[in-house]
């Protein structure tokens, strides 16, 4: 979002004061005249209890005050969105700044208008003169921090320009020490200085203990911590922490053997800012030289431990060629056989070895009873399940469980006809690595080989249903092709009296509720995307039928979508 009124000039007096009042507020209920904020920038900060972001927000934005505030130059006013006064006060009594007092509504009023606030939180800066210096100061903060300061444009080009150059001259230095400080720590405290660790490689692994993925990393990252260092002392990990609770940290030192940096040093939201963070876990590595030279070896570990390392390009391609042989190897039995587990698991408990399975069709299904979206689309799945069962006996399902304990497991097989992976197997972890999942619910379709055919069988499910099967590229194709034959002979666009402003264009779609007959439809729609109006084909086009004298001669009806018969 652009930076939308920053030519408007206000006087600060007239905008915060009403006839009645010229004063602001404490959270103690001491009153501040208006008149304390000339030649101060002034931070107008819309705000709720109500809302979440808002609550995220404000401890962010308390450091940063209490941070700024010393400089004399700026002070930030709070402007309410609570529904009643009780709310606002308890709210109010966590922030260190002024507000307009929740009893003066009109003026709170005039300044959502005034400033255009359609979304919380969102903060405004205005410079000492009243000139609007920036409406972003929600992303500039969280961003930039207090680094963002004056939280302008220019301050923000200057930031992106500076670590442009800090880039292009990167050392291990420049990444991790500040002006005031040129050591990490160890996990009792002890300083190490930055200057030890040059020439190594050096492994930044960004960490939050409160993310259970992070944290379950951090075992893992610790095994092949250890293997390496036994093997070669110039490597070390340096973990940057992103805690908000320094006790959580301390507990987090104990248990590893790397270094770190300080709790809430500035340099971890920098380095987050740097790098780009936009998944946890997270490790970068540092070259001996300083440079970067890759950006998250994080699933490299996991997947290929010791072996990833030196983590160059000439390793990656050497693993690549490595993971290239095993798909091409990759056969039912070592994807689901480890040592003495060979077996899953039938609906009355029973044992079924996995060379049974050999030489069908399987889909793996990871989920897990608390994940709403895997509730959602399991009766999906089972509906497709039964169809395609029916048809094909070479076919079947394995439930790879996520669920946090044996009766929630217990409740959520339940409902499902196929086959399972006992509760807790070890096998998980392993299949989780090589199908690489992040999220679930997820649905991977393997070959009668045992080869993987694809891992977003989901999505087919989703859109085709059993009609996806045996979900390879061939069959989508046909698929595709049969789609094509559906719209022959339809026009692109149609005009219709229910949506007379706009034409309705014919569009794929994966499902909408028809705003004609009011019944969901997928595949083809008349589709005016701006106001969201959806058509079935024949709802669209049966009005041409009528003038005809032909009303639905020629089409064909299959569940939810009508088409014209070739």
């Amino acid at each position: 979002m652009a930076d939308t009124l920053e030519v408007d000039v206000h006087d600060v007096q007239s905008l915060l004061s009403s006839s009645e009042r010229d004063y602001l507020v404490r959270n103690n209920g001491d009153q501040v005249a208006i008149s304390t904020l000339k030649g101060k920038k002034v931070g107008l900060y819309f705000s709720a209890s109500w809302c979440p972001p808002c609550q995220r927000f404000t401890p962010n934005l308390v450091d940063i005050y209490n941070e700024l505030v010393v400089k004399g130059d700026l002070e930030i006013v709070f402007v309410s969105g609570d529904e009643d006064e009780e709310s606002f006060t308890g709210y109010f009594s966590k922030m260190p700044w002024l507000a307009v007092p929740f009893s003066d509504s009109e003026t709170r009023e005039a300044l959502d208008k005034c400033f255009k606030v359609s979304g919380i939180p969102h903060l405004v800066f205005l410079d000492e003169s009243g000139k609007l210096l920036s409406d972003r100061g929600v992303e500039i903060i969280g961003e930039y921090g207090s680094d963002g300061y004056p939280f302008t444009r220019e301050r923000v080009k200057e930031i992106k320009d500076q670590e442009e150059e800090a880039r292009k001259n990167q050392t291990l230095r420049s990444l991790l020490e500040t002006p005031s400080r040129d050591f990490v720590i160890k996990a009792n405290g002890d300083k190490v200085p930055v200057a030890e660790l040059e020439g190594k490689t050096v492994g930044l692994y960004f960490m939050l203990s409160t993310f259970k993925r992070s944290s379950d990393y951090t075992g893992i990252l610790v095994k092949v911590y250890d293997e390496l260092k036994a093997k070669d002392s110039n490597f070390e990990i340096v973990m940057i922490p992103l805690d908000d609770d320094e006790e959580l940290l301390k507990k987090e030192l104990d248990n590893i053997p790397w270094l770190s940096l300080p709790f809430k040093d500035k340099k971890c939201e920098k380095l987050v800012r740097y790098f780009e963070l936009s998944t946890l876990p997270t490790v970068v590595i540092i070259g001996p030289d300083g440079k970067t030279l890759h950006p998250n070896v994080a699933d490299a570990i996991e997947e290929h431990g010791v072996n990833a390392y030196p983590f160059t390009p000439d390793k990656f391609a050497e693993l690549e060629k490595i993971e290239k042989a095993r798909l091409e190897a990759q056969t039912l039995e070592s994807v689901l056989v480890s040592g003495d587990l060979d077996f899953v698991l039938g609906k009355d408990g029973v044992k079924i070895p996995v060379s049974d399975l050999v030489g069908k069709h399987i889909l793996i299904y990871f989920s897990a009873h608390w994940c709403p979206p895997c509730r959602a689309f399991t009766p999906k799945l089972v509906e497709t399940y039964k169809e395609i069962k029916s048809k094909h006996d070479a076919f079947e399902v394995i439930f790879v469980s996520s669920d946090r304990d044996q009766a929630s497991y217990d409740e959520y097989y339940a409902t499902m006809p196929w086959l399972s992976l006992p509760y807790n197997d070890k096998r998980k972890q392993s299949l989780s690595r090589t199908f690489k999942v992040n999220s679930i619910p997820l649905l991977v379709a393997l070959g009668p080989t045992g080869k993987t055919i694809t891992t977003e069988a989901r999505g087919l499910v989703m859109l085709h249903g059993a009609e996806a099967f045996p979900f390879t590229d061939e069959r989508l194709a046909e698929i595709e092709a049969k789609f094509a034959d559906m719209a022959k002979g339809w026009p692109d666009k149609v005009k219709h009296d229910l949506h007379d402003e706009h034409e309705l264009v014919l569009t794929r779609s994966r499902g909408f509720m028809c705003d004609k007959c009011d019944k969901e439809g997928t595949i083809w729609a008349y589709r005016c995307k701006g106001c969201d109006f959806d058509l079935h084909p024949e709802c669209a086009l049966e009005k041409d039928e009528k003038d005809n004298g032909k009303p639905n001669e020629g089409w064909v009806c299959e569940g939810d979508v009508c088409y014209k018969a070739s």
